[in-house]
């Protein structure tokens, strides 16, 4: 509390220390030889009177009246003026003995383990949280009665007291829902915004934050370019590599199979899905054939044989059944689940960001490499330099 009555208490001991050195509030002039003493002695009455209803109020720059009439000497106001202006005499700064306790308790909770919160442990975790949700829920009361709610100098014409009414708000909203058996999950992830309090608490975090969030408006233009070379780079490779990433090696299409036998209609590898066998189209220059599908092992054990060899009887005859993978051609899976390609603006980006994060982007280049053609190597080079470019200019 003593960062939002930090400003108002020095107001305060300011006034008491004027109002002590202040010198006389009359004096007579004293060449005014033609009685003109009375008309200066009456003046300085009557500046001493409107001194007088400016030092009635023991806090002028807050609201004088609250609440319709709570005015500054009114209880309870006065008490929670003082408990904003000097809080806790005994104890250093709880507020953030409180927030550090949060963050432990926040720390120790496993969601998957503690669904049903049987557990001493989780049990323990619980009766902390209702005490940290208690402890602000009066503290923001205590600043609501003092300062008021709305106005501004009141407790909501602070942003960072916004941000603690709505923490405080989502946490009645969860306790509400438990009394009524409601599972709403999403309005307990609120509270792991109880840490962002510390901001509020701490002066210099304060001022480091809103200087960054300041400085904010300022990278407009640099994001505005660099949305415009990303989209530049998106529709490049949406006009070379569409569908190419869908490319696989299937079985000719009048191939028939015994009957005893299920193979897959294309080639997959161990990890098919992370690490496809993406092949190049005839029309394409891509570096991977179907003519170079590893041949087929069994139990560490590569098989040569054709199907001429396979034995339907007991279906023991090792089968180099690869070989027959040889039609390239665009199937309906991309890889990582569908969400690396090219196939449209929106993916595109979505490839994009991955490299200018340096996260597996490489793979995404072999990709490209396999199915289109070796020189596609210069798009990402090219890419990762303008990446490096933009934290630059970003960072400086």
């Amino acid at each position: 509390m003593a960062e939002d009555g930090g400003n108002i208490c020095e107001d305060h001991t300011d006034r008491e220390a004027e109002g002590r050195s202040s010198l006389p509030r009359t004096f007579i002039r004293l060449n005014d030889l033609s009685g003109g003493g009375e008309h200066a002695e009456q003046e300085g009455a009557e500046q001493g009177a409107e001194r007088r209803e400016s030092e009635a109020l023991p806090y002028p720059s807050l609201a004088p009246v609250v609440f319709f009439y709570l005015k500054q000497t009114t209880r309870p106001r006065s008490w929670c003026l003082k408990m904003v202006c000097n809080p806790y005499p005994f104890i250093p700064n709880p507020d953030m003995l409180v927030i550090l306790l949060n963050c432990v308790t926040l720390g120790m909770f496993h969601p998957c383990e503690d669904s049903d919160c049987d557990s001493e442990r989780c049990k323990i975790l619980e009766d902390f949280d209702d005490f940290i949700f208690a402890f602000f829920a009066i503290e923001m009361v205590i600043k609501m009665v003092a300062l008021g709610i709305f106005g501004k100098k009141c407790y909501l014409g602070d942003t960072w007291n916004r941000l603690d009414f709505f923490i405080v708000l989502a946490g009645m909203l969860e306790y509400s829902l438990n009394l009524q058996n409601v599972s709403f999950s999403a309005v307990r992830t609120v509270r792991v915004l109880r840490p962002l309090r510390a901001i509020n608490r701490v002066p210099s975090m304060r001022i480091l934050v809103t200087l960054l969030l300041d400085t904010l408006p300022m990278l407009g233009n640099v994001l505005l370019l660099c949305f415009f070379v990303f989209f530049i780079f998106g529709i490049v490779g949406v006009q070379l590599w569409a569908g190419l990433l869908r490319n696989r090696c299937f079985l000719p299409e009048n191939f028939s199979l015994p009957q005893t036998l299920d193979l897959h209609t294309y080639y997959h590898t161990e990890n098919d899905d992370e690490s496809p066998f993406i092949c190049s189209q005839p029309r394409e220059n891509g570096m991977r054939q179907c003519s170079s599908i590893p041949m087929l092992l069994e139990e560490t054990v590569q098989c040569h044989l054709d199907m001429g060899a396979y034995n339907t009887t007991d279906n023991t005859t090792c089968v180099n059944w690869n070989q027959y993978y040889t039609n390239c051609s665009a199937g309906e899976v991309n890889p990582f689940k569908g969400a690396i390609n090219f196939d449209n603006i929106g993916y595109a980006w979505i490839a994009i960001f991955q490299v200018i994060t340096l996260e597996g982007w490489v793979d995404i280049m072999y990709f490209v490499m396999d199915a289109h053609s070796f020189y596609n190597f210069i798009y990402f080079i090219l890419l990762i330099i303008v990446r490096g470019s933009w934290l630059e200019h970003v960072m400086t």
